[in-house]
């Protein structure tokens, strides 16, 4: 629904080198692994816009919901915990969206660790707020005509998309490795 997919395939097709190539002749490298991440961080601001509209549309609904003769169902102790805790992850999820974002060096690679860090701690933030908001809105919010439930269908594809969560800790763990005991920044 939200993303078509298709293969591909390119047989026995000739391309001269001297005038079909873009770049430098075998620095491909460098631009796959450096576009791999940009679109990580490209992928966790998706999470903190999926995140942060959850969040838009929780706090309505528990605004304007009354319950159990309390004028809204922010007057109940586990909605707070939904919504507080949402918006903790989401502005934790914010700055460090933000401080990778603005650190990127375009014109190398070697941004890794905090590509895929910064992917995996949104994505999986994204759908735990998505959720949260479902939670909220009952069943309401897992009916379709709900803009939350598109959401979590769509944060949960973010764990997928551009990498796997398991990807992701595959990759940080081996980086984090290559430190061979230095200390973190």
């Amino acid at each position: 629904r939200a993303s078509p997919t298709a293969e591909l395939v390119f047989e026995n097709v000739f391309l001269p080198a001297k005038t079909h190539v873009v770049g430098d002749v075998n620095g491909a490298t460098l631009c796959m692994m450096r576009n791999l991440e940009i679109e990580r961080v490209a992928l966790a601001a998706m999470a903190v816009g999926i995140a942060r509209r959850s969040l838009d549309e929780m706090i309505a609904y528990a605004s304007n919901r009354p319950a159990f003769g309390k004028s809204s169902l922010f007057g109940f102790g586990q909605i707070q915990k939904h919504i507080s805790e949402s918006y903790a992850e989401y502005m934790a999820g914010k700055c460090y969206l933000y401080a990778i974002a603005n650190g990127l060096d375009l014109s190398t690679y070697g941004n890794g660790l905090d590509a895929d860090g910064v992917k995996l701690y949104c994505a999986t933030m994204a759908k735990n707020v998505a959720d949260r908001a479902i939670q909220v809105m009952g069943g309401y919010g897992y009916c379709g005509e709900y803009t939350v439930e598109r959401l979590w269908r769509d944060a949960k594809l973010l764990e997928i998309g551009g990498g796997t969560n398991e990807s992701h800790h595959k990759n940080m763990a081996r980086d984090l490795h290559k430190l061979d005991g230095d200390k973190l920044e």
